[in-house]
């Protein structure tokens, strides 16, 4: 049996993956995993942030089509509690409890810190190989204080490999991704351990 697979039973572990991150020191490990009527992604990102060490616990729940229903990220910053609640419904997204208006026609959270829910807006809306998408995102990182938007655009070359480019962060790059989906080779940023 493979060991990166997508079916299985609720709770059952679906995917993982461990990155290094090659920008600053620091890696990221990743679990996506069945739950209810969806996936739950689940992780752990220690890196060096320019106010000091980071250790940052991420969780993603999406519903069956893959749109995030909510995130929750809970950790420190050089010593400073970072504690955060991300919540999608039909309102649209709320920030700890605050609206967050000019995201409210999103689908997909992108957690800046970390490779890992790149996955789960290409599963969603990802293009076929030969093909382009425009997938906005509602991007939020740490230090930030509220959730923007985020073009990102992916032209699919092969089965394996996407054009990708954020203007407005900004950063291109080819993304090289693994079997299991997640992105394996995020130049300059992220690299999947092997």
């Amino acid at each position: 049996m493979e060991k990166n697979h997508f079916a299985g039973n609720a709770g059952e572990h679906v995917a993982w993956a461990m990155w290094r991150r090659l920008d600053t020191p620091g890696h990221d490990a990743a679990l996506l995993v069945r739950s209810g009527t969806g996936h739950l992604l689940t992780g752990t990102a220690i890196f060096l942030h320019a106010d000091g060490p980071a250790r940052i616990d991420y969780r993603v729940r999406v519903d069956c089509d893959w749109n995030t229903t909510d995130g929750h990220i809970a950790g420190f910053v050089a010593g400073r509690t970072v504690r955060h609640e991300i919540v999608r419904d039909s309102d649209g997204w709320r920030l700890d409890g605050l609206k967050m208006p000019d995201v409210a026609s999103l689908r997909d959270l992108d957690l800046g810190f970390t490779p890992a829910t790149n996955l789960l807006q290409l599963r969603r809306a990802g293009p076929e190989p030969g093909r382009s998408a425009e997938l906005t995102v509602a991007w939020f990182d740490i230090g930030e204080t509220r959730i923007t938007a985020l073009p990102q655009f992916y032209d699919r070359k092969s089965e394996t490999t996407y054009e990708y480019s954020a203007p407005s962060v900004p950063y291109e790059a080819v993304l090289e991704m693994a079997p299991n989906g997640f992105v394996q080779s995020y130049p300059g940023l992220w690299m999947m351990e092997v």
